[in-house]
């Protein structure tokens, strides 16, 4: 039963995505460096890198355009490599899998502020650019058709965070990308509950005395327990964590463990702008403006992004070409953290790329 609770838990927090022992083949590791970046805020930075990863090979069509770009875009506190987890790639990356890196060029960027890209955590600390998701969204452009000259992507896909921006993508660059899967997000303003959570997790460090402002010389770890707890709670799925831990010993023992492996992984100031990022988002406006076939999924016992909120159905069917899934809860769902576990929704991927053939 143990087994059960901890694979459950690989994928329920927003932060971190999926873990576990890596699944092959092993991706070609890169940086991108944008000159003289210019943030939503003004500010600027010289040089801003971006880390990513690739699996496969470009592939050219008669005109010379590569026309089997695949990327996917990771959550909040996540990284591209999140998506090398067995849940993940062994479904979607296998030989003869729907992703196949054997006839797909996989693009998995670590966003600013997260993995070996650009963060707070590298020097500047709270003096780092407040990045919000349009500066993401365009950083992670500029990579695909400046660094690797891409002009349309096959394929979009997002978890999250990831989510919420390809919402984005489809929006700023409709002519862009053949298909778009969008997993566990709303394309509304973080607002309500949504927000709530979020504020209360970056308050919880801001009001940690070892803050001191961004300029701490250890991590205030009071604050960082706090947001964390959080952040597993509105990433767990109820049903699952109930089966697997019906008796308060478990319960105590899983928590005595892991929340300190988590809050090891952790930087106060990464984790406040990674939070804070979302706070312009709101692509409800332009939701007519995506031309792409859409394929959205979203799970039903989604503490983020709960379906008695009724906002997906009006949302969906503003788009031209999409579908809204709703995964039913069960004991194989995992909460949010649906997003990561292939399996339940790779059918939905199969039609997606069938019914978006050129």
């Amino acid at each position: 039963m143990r087994r059960v609770w901890q694979a459950a838990l690989a994928a329920i927090c927003v932060l971190g995505g999926a873990t576990g022992a890596l699944a092959a083949p092993e991706p070609a590791a890169h940086d991108f460096v944008i000159r003289d970046f210019r943030f939503a805020t003004g500010e600027r930075l010289p040089e801003l890198k971006i880390h990513y990863y690739t699996l496969g090979a470009p592939h050219r069509d008669a005109r010379g355009e590569i026309d089997n770009a695949v990327m996917v875009l990771h959550g909040t506190g996540g990284t591209g490599r999140q998506f090398l987890s067995p849940q993940f790639a062994d479904v979607l990356f296998a030989p003869g899998g729907l992703l196949d890196p054997a006839t797909h060029y996989i693009i998995l960027p670590d966003n600013i502020g997260h993995g070996g890209s650009s963060k707070p955590s590298d020097g500047l600390h709270a003096r780092f650019p407040r990045y919000d998701y349009a500066d993401m969204t365009r950083a992670q452009h500029a990579l695909v058709t400046e660094g690797l000259g891409v002009r349309k992507l096959r394929l979009l896909m997002g978890t999250s965070m990831g989510c919420m921006h390809a919402f984005m993508w489809g929006e700023a660059w409709p002519d862009e990308v053949q298909a778009l899967m969008p997993l566990a997000c709303l394309p509304v303003e973080i607002a309500g509950r949504n927000r709530l959570w979020r504020e209360m997790a970056i308050e919880a460090i801001k009001v940690d005395p070892a803050w001191r402002g961004g300029d701490y010389d250890v991590q205030p770890a009071q604050g960082l327990r706090t947001a964390e707890s959080l952040l597993i709670l509105v990433g767990a799925a109820p049903l699952p964590m109930q089966l697997a831990m019906p008796a308060h010993e478990a319960v105590d023992d899983w928590l005595a463990r892991e929340l300190p492996r988590r809050m090891a992984a952790l930087d106060a100031n990464d984790l406040i702008y990674a939070l804070d990022a979302s706070r312009t988002y709101d692509p409800s406006k332009g939701l007519e403006k995506i031309t792409a076939p859409v394929t959205w999924v979203n799970s039903a016992d989604d503490f983020i992004n709960p379906p008695e909120l009724g906002i997906a159905e009006p949302a969906a069917a503003r788009l031209a070409q999409g579908r809204l899934v709703l995964i039913p809860a069960g004991p194989d769902t995992h909460g949010h953290g649906t997003h990561t576990w292939a399996a339940l929704w790779k059918d939905e991927l199969a039609a997606l790329l069938a019914r978006s053939e050129p």
